[in-house]
């Protein structure tokens, strides 16, 4: 907190002592110029108002302290001067991330794959249900991004991190390799298994890696029950955070449609399964208007003209104002000469 002794009052009320001292060293009278007249009234009200400042700074804390308890009495839990969360109830379910793929990644990709893992961290963290979160084959390119621009993974709270395969970590009964590519569909999550996200960012160059891997280990595969509940535009492929954002969703919601529409972007053209016939309406109706599109066109181009002329009269308008306060100001300046 700043000192009020060393604000710009204080400054001022030196400056006006120094001009005294030196006034009073020249042999000139002591009366005071209006500009430090105005510095010495500045300094008095500063002065006058130090008790206030006083006051309104224990107001604010008195008001901080009060809105920590009244948080702390609905359970929540204070994390920060803006925000507030509410206590977590942890599930007991594991969500793996498999980086075992980072020799089939550009550095570009590689990147983007550590984002994506920055966000699934950051969403665990704040989650009403956070899981018991492993990141396993960690080491090549990705490590060397994460310690090159995020020094501070190392000190991630609750997350597994490590160099060993998740196989090799987890036992082989509880595995599920989320792909979707299997034929197994998920209706309930099980908060007793150990469901695995691919690590890979690939842009669909190594269609079914995951699939295929799942089946060399000989552990158990499933997808996420997209089909049943989203019609999208675009494939069926999620990014790590989001199949990761979507679990965490459906902890919390218990309901797969609702977990999906919290999640997915807008681009991925998601719609409710049963709503396509309203879908393929409004795209007959955007084909009629596009009859009508020299119309618009040309309708558009008046609402600019329309919005350029009015532009043009406003700057005209502030130019007249601009030229009308020159004038009354060289006018005073003229009376005050004469």
């Amino acid at each position: 907190m700043c000192d009020p002794d060393s604000g710009p009052a204080a400054i001022s009320d030196n400056v006006l002592k120094e001009e005294t001292n030196e006034k009073k060293a020249d042999g000139e009278t002591e009366t005071l110029s209006k500009r430090q007249r105005k510095r010495l009234l500045r300094h008095q009200q500063w002065e006058e108002q130090r008790d206030l400042r006083k006051q309104k700074r224990k107001e604010r804390k008195q008001k901080r302290r009060l809105e920590r308890q009244a948080q702390a009495e609905d359970g929540a839990e204070w994390i920060g001067k803006k925000r507030f969360r509410r206590e977590a109830e942890p599930s007991s379910l594991k969500l793996v991330v498999d980086c075992s793929f980072d020799n089939l990644m550009v550095l570009k990709d590689v990147k983007k794959l550590h984002k994506q893992i920055q966000r699934c961290y950051a969403e665990n963290r704040r989650a009403a249900h956070p899981v018991q979160f492993y990141l396993t084959s960690h080491g090549g390119q990705l490590k060397q991004n994460m310690d090159e621009i995020n020094k501070g993974w190392v000190n991630w709270k609750d997350v597994h991190i490590t160099a060993e395969h998740f196989h090799e970590v987890l036992k082989k009964e509880e595995l599920v390799y989320l792909t979707s590519d299997s034929p197994n569909v998920l209706q309930e999550l099980d908060e007793a298994k150990a469901y695995v996200i691919g690590g890979l960012v690939d842009h669909n160059h190594h269609k079914g890696i995951s699939f295929e891997r799942a089946k060399e280990l000989g552990i158990a595969h499933a997808q996420l029950p997209l089909g049943s509940f989203v019609k999208m535009n675009s494939r069926k492929v999620l990014a790590v955070n989001h199949v990761f954002e979507i679990i965490l969703a459906y902890l919390e919601k218990r309901d797969w449609q609702e977990a999906f529409f919290t999640v997915l972007p807008q681009r991925k053209g998601a719609t409710p399964v049963g709503q396509e016939g309203k879908l393929d309406q409004s795209e007959e109706e955007d084909e009629n208007g596009e009859q009508d599109s020299d119309g618009d066109l040309e309708s558009n181009e008046k609402v600019l003209e329309k919005r350029c002329d009015a532009q043009e009269q406003t700057d005209a308008k502030r130019r007249e104002q601009a030229a009308r306060l020159d004038k009354s100001e060289d006018a005073s300046k003229e009376q005050t000469v004469a």
